[in-house]
């Protein structure tokens, strides 16, 4: 819930919420400010300013619209000024609060805080409300330690009563993912009892509790809330039941909400369970609350026909998808990207993969624009069949359209190539990568390696990859360097076989099993089981081996 939903159900103003000035006098007021020198030492008040001749049209909703009206901020604040005491004065104007919000609301956009911060204390207004947007203003540049410093100074002016400034230091920290911060602060309002949480309070941290999966936490605080509830408390709760799959609870929920008899479910709270019913594969519920809906004359939107959409996909029912679709047009709305890409998949699931393919050029002919989502859809399905080209041309082709492919889809052919052995390609693309619009990431580079190891006569490239790796910010861990260890050892290389695995125990990696089988029997068969031994204890004094005897079973087999 919002500050500003907040300070509607209060009754309180905004600065929004006022009727616009003919354009000709705001026009007027905002070209004569541009002559003006804003920051000139002069008063700003003097006996024959310029602006004088507009003190008889003073009102809140002109000086809402000149303040809204100006890009210079001193231009603004220069208006204000004057206008807090403009000589003459036949309508004994003064600015209301909404006022001050207004100028508060500009300043603090241009990040002049000490200036808006000044305004308010020499005007007396630096309330708990107007500190919140402060707090408000420093979270959404993420400067949270700017924002908690302002949160002790509302608590400190209001000796603790401040509701507004803790609404907006939650808001800030939850955006955050700062959850057990956000908790601390709650904590705070409910031990020392100065004030009671409120309905945008307890929605704040139910939704902070939902987004890190911590859902009995967030039930804990809906059930324990003495405010009610209001519809964005429960669609909240609601939404974060749904995502962790708790269809029984979020139902429970709904039916509280229906019990209350002062909030019926609306749209939001009704996509949200069909959305979760079918990522559950429970049509039948999908199906049964979406006929409840319409039956309340409650109309669905494109993400509640989406979200069935997606479920029927999922199941495999992609012409009744595509009934759905249909639907969802005679009722007057458009299906999207989204609509069209639940079908992609839909088709590959039942394997038309050739549909799927046909379907993600039709989706250009019918004006819309398929995204990094719709291609990665076929590309997966492209290198399951185990056909590269293809994938490859559709990641060539998005590179001409200007979308760049997500590395998964990358990923996705890494692992056809080397399983075809086409290890040539496999590089090159690698290398192509960051052309294409995508860094690779450790498993891009992890999954070309492995295969030049095991390959025949191409650890140099091998090498020159675990170079292009670390120069790209990523670590070797330790399966990469059982994998160059066996692979030095195949390629009869003990010299930096041993040099790798000195590396990787010194690093607290303990070799795998089937790698140090490699390593082992290549090394004692050169008459090296001494070395071999030192190893082995010396990897088993530096790092956590599992199972140990299995690895001395295999040290004696090539003794």
């Amino acid at each position: 819930m919002t500050m500003a939903t907040s300070m509607a159900g209060r009754g309180l103003p905004t600065a929004n919420s006022h009727f616009s000035q003919p354009l000709s006098l705001v026009t007027s007021i905002s070209s004569l400010l541009q002559t003006l020198d804003p920051q000139s030492p002069n008063s700003p008040n003097p006996k024959h300013s310029p602006l004088n001749q507009f003190s008889s049209h003073l009102n809140p909703n002109l000086v809402i619209d000149v303040i809204n009206n100006q890009t210079n901020p001193h231009h603004a604040l220069f208006f204000f000024k004057w206008a807090s005491n403009p000589n003459p004065n036949p309508n004994k104007y003064s600015h209301p609060f909404i006022c001050y919000i207004a100028i508060t609301d500009l300043l603090i956009s241009h990040s002049l805080f000490s200036t808006a911060a000044y305004l308010l204390e020499s005007s007396n207004r630096l309330s708990d409300f107007m500190m919140g947007k402060f707090i408000r203003a420093h979270g959404n540049r993420g400067n949270i330690r700017g924002a908690i410093h302002w949160f002790h100074i509302a608590k400190r002016r209001e000796f603790g009563c401040c509701l507004f400034s803790y609404n907006s230091i939650l808001g800030v920290l939850v955006r955050a993912n700062r959850i057990k911060l956000a908790k601390a602060f709650f904590d705070q309002i409910v031990n020392e009892g100065v004030l009671e949480p409120d309905v945008s309070t307890c929605t704040t941290m139910i939704r902070g509790f939902c987004k890190m999966g911590m859902i009995e936490d967030a039930k804990k605080v809906f059930d324990e809330m003495k405010c009610e509830p209001n519809l964005i408390t429960y669609n909240t709760i609601i939404n974060g039941l749904c995502k962790r799959g708790l269809m029984e609870s979020a139902q429970r929920t709904v039916d509280r909400m229906r019990e209350s008899r002062d909030y019926l479910p609306d749209t939001v709270t009704y996509t949200t369970l069909i959305d979760g019913y079918c990522k559950r594969g429970e049509l039948d519920e999908a199906h049964k609350c979406f006929d409840e809906m319409v039956g309340q004359n409650c109309r669905p939107n494109v993400f509640t026909y989406n979200a069935l959409i997606f479920g029927l996909c999922l199941n495999g029912n992609i012409d009744e998808a595509k009934r759905m679709m249909t639907r969802m047009r005679l009722n007057g709305l458009k299906d999207n990207v989204a609509t069209h890409t639940s079908l992609l998949k839909g088709y590959c699931i039942v394997g038309r993969s050739d549909e799927a393919a046909k379907h993600l050029k039709e989706m250009v002919s019918l004006g819309l624009k398929p995204d990094v989502k719709s291609y990665g859809v076929v590309v997966n399905e492209y290198c399951k069949m185990g056909k590269p080209n293809e994938a490859i041309a559709l990641l060539m082709e998005m590179k001409r359209k200007g979308i760049n492919p997500s590395v998964s889809s990358f990923n996705a052919v890494f692992r056809i190539l080397v399983e075809s052995l086409e290890l040539d390609r496999a590089i090159l693309l690698l290398k192509q990568m960051p052309q294409m619009g995508c860094r690779p990431n450790f498993l891009s580079y992890n999954t070309v390696i492995h295969s030049l190891c095991r390959a025949k006569g191409r650890m140099s490239e091998a090498e020159q990859l675990v170079r292009d790796m670390l120069s790209d910010g990523h670590n070797v861990d330790a399966t990469m360097y059982s994998c160059l260890v066996e692979g030095y050892s195949k390629h009869g290389n003990e010299e930096m076989a041993e040099q790798v695995f000195h590396e990787m125990i010194n690093k607290g990696y303990a070799i795998n099993l089937e790698s140090f089988s490699v390593f082992a029997k290549e090394l004692c068969a050169k008459g090296k089981a001494f070395e071999v031994q030192k190893f082995f204890e010396e990897m088993c004094g530096k790092c956590p081996v599992i199972d140990a005897d299995s690895y001395r079973r295999r040290l004696l087999e090539y003794h």
